[in-house]
C-alpha cells in the first residue's frame, strides 16, 4: 500500500496545482467579461489556454489512475516469476552436467511461453498454482554414446570481444550446437550401421564417415564434416562462420582436416 499511498499524495499535489491554475484562469476570464469590447482576441486566448490546460489536466488524471491500478497487477506478475523461477532452479537439478544448462537471468524474470494476458490475474495464478510435476530422474544409455549439448552461458558469451561476439545471441549459439548435435549423431549411425541396413545412397558416405574415423585424434569422438552444415540454424554464411568461431574459442569444437574435409569435432566438458 505504501507505493499506493505515494502514488495517490503525488496525484492530489498535481490536481491541487493544476486546479490553482485554473482557478486564476477562470478569475482572469471573469475580469475580461467585465469589459468586454476592450480585447475580444486576448480573451479568445485565454478561453483556449483554459480549455487546454483542463485537458491536459484530465489527461494527467486519467494517466495516473491507470498505474495505480496497474500496481496490483504487476505485484502479482512479478511473485509469479519468482515462483516460476523456483521450480526451473528445482528442475535444472535432473539435467546432466553435460548438457551445460543452467537458469538464466532472462529464465528467471520471464513468464511462461504462452505469455501473459494483459489486466488478467486469474490467468496467472491458473497457471502457476497448478504447479509442474516432478520429473523422473533420467536413465542411463546404452549402446551408442549421445552427442554432447554442451550450450554456452549468457557470462561467456559477455566475456567475447564485442569484435568476435558481433551480433551473435545467446539463442542464436546454443540453436547452431543443437544443430552440430544432429549432425554428429546422424553420422555415428552411419558408422555404427550395418551395410544391409545403409540405403544405398549412402554407403559411399558411410565407408568415407569409417575411414575418417579411424584417424589418430578421431577414435572414440563425435564429429561431423564442414559439408553436413545445412541449417536449419547452422548455416555456412558469415554468422554460421562467426559461430564456429566463437565455439572453438569457448573449448566447444575443435579441427582437423583430412584431404579435403574439414573436419569439426564435438568436445566434452
Amino acid at each position: 500500500m505504501g507505493e499506493e499511498q505515494k502514488a495517490g499524495e503525488s496525484l492530489d499535489s498535481l490536481i491541487s496545482s493544476f486546479n490553482a491554475r485554473v482557478s486564476e484562469l477562470q478569475e482572469l476570464v471573469i475580469a475580461r467579461n467585465m469589459y468586454p469590447a476592450s480585447s475580444l482576441a486576448e480573451l479568445k486566448a485565454v478561453d483556449s489556454a483554459l480549455k487546454s490546460m483542463e485537458s491536459q489536466v484530465q489527461a494527467i488524471k486519467d494517466r495516473l489512475r491507470d498505474e495505480i491500478q496497474a500496481i496490483p497487477k504487476a505485484k502479482v506478475i512479478v511473485e509469479a516469476s519468482l515462483r516460476q523461477q523456483k521450480r526451473l532452479e528445482a528442475l535444472s537439478g535432473y539435467v546432466p552436467s553435460s548438457h551445460g544448462f543452467e537458469v538464466t537471468p532472462a529464465m528467471d524474470y520471464g513468464l511462461p511461453r504462452e505469455g501473459v494476458k494483459k489486466h488478467c490475474p486469474d490467468f496467472l495464478e491458473s497457471n502457476f498454482e497448478e504447479g509442474i510435476p516432478e520429473p523422473p530422474l533420467p536413465k542411463e544409455k546404452k549402446g551408442r554414446a549421445s552427442p554432447p549439448l554442451w550450450y554456452i552461458t549468457a557470462d561467456e558469451l559477455e566475456s567475447l570481444s564485442s569484435y568476435m561476439r558481433g551480433r551473435l545471441t545467446l539463442d542464436k549459439v546454443n540453436a547452431a550446437i543443437n544443430d552440430m548435435a544432429s549432425y554428429a549423431d546422424a553420422n555415428s549411425q552411419l558408422i555404427l550401421c550395418p551395410k544391409k541396413k545403409v540405403d544405398e545412397s549412402q554407403w559411399e558416405k558411410a565407408l568415407e564417415l569409417r575411414d575418417i574415423s579411424m584417424k589418430e585424434g578421431l577414435k572414440g569422438k563425435l564429429f561431423f564434416l564442414e559439408s553436413d552444415i545445412k541449417g536449419p540454424s547452422l548455416k555456412l554464411d558469415n554468422t554460421g562462420k562467426a559461430i564456429l568461431t566463437v565455439l572453438r574459442h569457448l573449448g566447444r569444437i575443435s579441427e582437423m582436416r583430412s584431404g579435403h574435409h574439414r573436419i569439426i569435432i564435438l568436445l566434452r566438458p
